[in-house]
């Protein structure tokens, strides 16, 4: 009988120490995954979502000194077919209304963005394979 019972406190108290250690009876909390791009979404909102919207559509903007322009999708057509270093080339330097960038943003950050439209606007779409240069470009 001395024995059932110490058998028995012994149950118990390993139940009791198994549920007060560690386990409260709170389910866990579930942890945000860290934003990756956070740095890089807040660039974007500051000088992109203007002319190219929050969701990358692009399309018809007028701009507050009154231009008019067409801003293409980041999404698709030719955002799809072109290589990184055509985007890198155009928010560096601009063009066709859109302004140039080199002066407002790091090579970096340029980088960032572009790696952000892929992931962001085009679901992580691999993107085109860079021209090749001619090798005899450089010869003369």
């Amino acid at each position: 009988m001395v024995v059932s019972a110490l058998l028995f406190n012994g149950c118990q108290k390993t139940s009791t120490s198994s549920s007060t250690n560690g386990s409260s009876g709170v389910a866990p909390t579930a942890t945000a995954t860290p934003d990756a791009f956070a740095a890089t979404r807040a660039i974007f909102e500051k000088n992109c979502v203007t002319c190219h919207q929050k969701t990358g559509e692009g399309g018809p903007v007028k701009l507050e000194d009154g231009t008019k322009l067409k801003v293409p999708s980041l999404r698709a057509g030719h955002a799809l077919n072109h290589p990184d270093s055509d985007f890198v080339k155009q928010i560096t330097k601009g063009g066709d209304g859109m302004p140039a960038f080199k002066d407002k943003l790091t090579p970096e950050q340029i980088n960032e963005l572009v790696r952000f439209i892929r992931h962001e606007f085009q679901g992580g779409q691999t993107p085109p394979a860079e021209p090749m240069k001619s090798p005899m470009k450089n010869m003369k």
